[in-house]
This record gives structure tokens, C-alpha cells and sequence, in this order.
């Protein structure tokens, strides 16, 4: 089963995975890829273009290849704002759309907090697509705990 997992930034999406995900699942978290392709002692979330771009290609080939496997193990992939032709796909897939959104004032004040500057258009933009994408497709929402 392919698990999309989207919301704003500071959502909890991956605290929604560590807590669903198995040990033998597959995780693709671009955090984690650009954290993983980072060097020793790089800040959290702070990527360099050239980072982010090796992430992102290195993401896209994770997908490719996982998309290979669902009947083998679960996928849990985040996915802050995919667009429709990334949902079409996802649906052709059988997917299951997570939205964690735990509500603009706790993802705001989470990014005010724990995020570098900026995020907060991500934030911005995230609930402005969702308002648009309203009843467009079929989403499990998934309120987040008050870490």
C-alpha cells in the first residue's frame, strides 16, 4: 500500500509516519534524504540549493523504485503539495491520502519556532492550495498531537 502523506510544513507528517510506519516499510521523507546527503554537522532544514537538488532527484528515484514493490511492503511517502497530476497518478496507484493538519495556528507558531526563515509562505501557500483543492479528492484528515 502507497501512504501519501501531505500537510504545511510542521504538520507532524513525520511523526504521523514513525507512529504508523513498520520497522520492514519504506520511508521517503525529503528531509531525511537531504539530511542523509548533507555533510557532517549540517543544520536541520537548512539546504543548500545544490543539496536540495541532489535530494529531490534522489527522492524521485526512491518513488520510481518503490512504486515497483507495493505489493511487497508499504510505502509512507510525504508529499507536502502535490499537484494534480502527482494525485492522478497517486490514485492510479490505489493510494491512500493522509492529510495531517493539526490547524493554521499550531503549524504557524511550529514553524515560527523550529523552522528557518520563510517557511511561513509554504504555510501560506499550503492552505491556499487546500481551499482550492477543497472536495477535489478524497483525503483522510489526520489531526496531530500538541507536541
Amino acid at each position: 500500500m502507497l501512504y501519501v502523506v501531505t500537510g504545511p510544513p510542521g504538520a507532524g507528517k513525520s511523526s504521523w509516519i514513525r507512529a504508523h510506519a513498520k520497522r520492514r516499510d519504506v520511508v521517503i521523507d525529503l528531509d531525511l534524504i537531504a539530511l542523509a546527503l548533507a555533510g557532517p554537522g549540517h543544520d536541520d532544514r537548512d539546504y543548500s540549493d545544490v543539496l536540495l537538488k541532489v535530494a529531490h532527484r534522489a527522492r524521485q528515484a526512491a518513488i520510481h523504485e518503490a512504486e515497483k514493490h507495493l505489493d511487497q511492503a508499504d510505502v509512507y511517502l510525504i508529499h507536502t503539495m502535490p499537484q494534480a497530476k502527482a494525485r492522478a497518478h497517486y490514485r492510479r496507484l490505489g493510494a491512500r491520502i493522509v492529510v495531517v493538519d493539526p490547524g493554521r495556528r499550531i503549524v504557524e507558531q511550529r514553524v515560527r519556532d523550529m523552522r528557518q526563515p520563510g517557511m511561513d509562505a509554504v504555510v501560506t501557500r499550503w492552505y491556499s492550495q487546500q481551499a482550492r483543492q477543497r472536495g477535489a479528492h478524497t483525503t483522510a484528515a489526520q489531526a496531530s498531537r500538541d507536541w
